[in-house]
């Protein structure tokens, strides 16, 4: 997933860091420090509040400052604490101090935190039946023969898979069979490697349902998940297009002309022929079964989440369809975990094996959960000692006065240093959202905007920072120089960048 970080297989070959050399810290790490220096700050910035409306919504031009009323002790309770506010503080309902044992509404990403263990759980079964790999695999060696149809499935495909569920990391696996395919026909490594970052990386970016980036801001930003999926939904179609004509174009010229190649040919690369690559096995009646399932079950994911008649008439206010289920992260959470069961019952995996590939998969995705805690937990601390509602006042004077097209395309662009410096997806999002969500109330922007222009940030970065294990472990499989990627993608951000903000600003326009 997007908001995972790879680490090294056990008995991995792979050179441990050598002693002095800078490494980018963790997410979790950075989410600590986060954490102390908002601790800190919170001494200096000044406690306010706006007035509330009766849903909860800060009321513009009604800011005034008051007196957090809070003693060293309690601010290092908060600081103390915050993790486990993060996960299920209770917010009291008179003096809005959220805390562990209080009586009022839950303020902590409970929720959130085992919906992204059930999905974990989910993807892990799917993954350990092999269906989706044996699929991929023989999509590409059917597809050997027809280089820019290979190239075009191949991106459809990984990019289906992260707009619906942040396919990323799990690409990785991929190199192994792509490079050869692609050296058999006549392309270069460059091309394999755009194939699969970009393929994935736009699909990521424009995220549709993608619980790990979506889901989460979604929740953080206090609306459904299927908000303004039909602004995302289009955004994915025409980006997805571009990038696929881009890396085919590109693949077509070095085909024609391989010096032009901007990775160039290692020893026995030209001597490849399609004829040579191994034969992927095809698939099983199970593993066609498993697919299938796989492919309802985030069907039915989309279709629980869509706000029906607001998507079909353009009303957010209009009255729900009978048949609208409005599901939130608990029935989502309940939905995967009998997904999880359903593959593997249908994949004949035994009791045994599936409860340990559950409890792994949960166990491999608790990283993201702790990152989205923590990052709540910072939350915590400036609402208990009253800043947020300051630096919101703050930021608010910035963008007063401007278009809502303009609103929509400062958020974007606001978001690109943060995605640099909280590379975990779910992390910048749990931050960015309590202060940006009630921006675009003051700009008269929908919520599902501010959610669209904050996941096109973090994607567009996630596309070539060398912070993600992505990119790099991508570039470093591929054995293609990371500066020689940078030649090869900026040109696209640049377009990308671009269509971002046509989209951002059209969607804030029209709402």
């Amino acid at each position: 997933m997007s908001t995972t970080e790879a680490e090294p297989e056990p008995g991995s070959t792979e050179e441990p860091p050598r002693k002095g050399k800078f490494t980018f810290p963790s997410a979790l790490t950075v989410l600590a420090i986060v954490t102390v220096a908002v601790w800190l700050l919170a001494f200096l910035i000044p406690s306010g509040q706006y007035d509330r409306n009766d849903s909860g919504a800060p009321v513009e031009g009604t800011y005034h400052r008051v007196d957090s009323g809070q003693s060293f002790v309690d601010r290092l309770n908060d600081l103390f604490l915050s993790p486990v506010n993060g996960l299920y503080g209770i917010q009291d309902e008179k003096t809005s101090l959220v805390a562990p044992d209080n009586v009022g509404a839950l303020y902590g990403s409970a929720g959130v935190f085992l919906f992204v263990l059930a999905i974990g759980s989910f993807i892990t079964v799917v993954f350990a039946t092999g269906a989706l790999d044996r699929g991929i695999g023989r999509l590409a060696h059917r597809l050997r023969e027809r280089g820019a149809l290979l190239i075009a499935g191949v991106m459809a495909v990984f990019s289906v898979l992260g707009t619906v569920e942040g396919f990323a990391e799990e690409t990785l696996g991929f190199y192994g069979l792509i490079v050869p395919l692609m050296l058999a026909l006549g392309y270069d490594r460059m091309t394999a490697v755009g194939a699969i970052i970009l393929g994935a990386g736009v699909g990521v970016l424009c995220s549709t349902v993608n619980p790990f980036a979506t889901g989460v801001a979604s929740s953080a930003a206090g609306i459904s998940l299927g908000d303004g999926i039909v602004l995302r939904f289009a955004m994915w179609i025409v980006l997805t297009g571009v990038t696929i004509a881009y890396v085919i174009r590109y693949a077509k010229r070095v085909r024609k002309d391989p010096e032009r190649s901007l990775s160039g040919f290692l020893p026995g690369d030209r001597e490849q022929s399609a004829a040579e690559t191994d034969e992927v096995p095809g698939l099983t009646g199970l593993h066609k079964a498993v697919l299938v399932a796989t492919g309802l079950v985030f069907a039915f994911m989309i279709f629980s989440v869509v706000p029906w008649s607001s998507a079909l008439t353009g009303k957010a206010d209009a009255r729900p369809y009978g048949f609208e289920l409005g599901w939130s992260f608990p029935q989502l959470a309940a939905l995967f975990l009998c997904a999880a069961v359903l593959v593997g019952i249908v994949a004949r995996m035994g009791e045994q094996k599936l409860s340990s590939t559950i409890i792994q998969g949960a166990a491999d995705f608790v990283s993201p959960a702790l990152v989205i805690l923590l990052a709540r937990g910072v939350t915590t601390i400036m609402n208990n000692s009253k800043i947020t509602d300051t630096v919101l006042h703050s930021i608010e004077g910035v963008v007063k006065g401007t278009s809502s097209g303009i609103f929509a395309v400062i958020v974007f662009v606001v978001n690109l240093p943060l995605a640099f410096l909280i590379p975990s997806t779910s992390g910048h999002a749990t931050l960015a959202m309590p202060i940006l969500a009630p921006l675009a109330d003051f700009a008269g922007v929908s919520r599902a905007v501010v959610v669209t222009a904050w996941q096109a940030a973090s994607g567009w970065m996630n596309l070539w920072v060398p912070t993600t294990a992505v990119t790099i472990g991508g570039v470093a499989l591929a054995k293609v120089g990371y500066d020689k990627y940078l030649r090869f993608v900026w040109p696209l951000l640049a377009i990308l960048s671009v269509l971002i903000c046509v989209f951002v600003a059209l969607g804030a326009a029209l709402t």
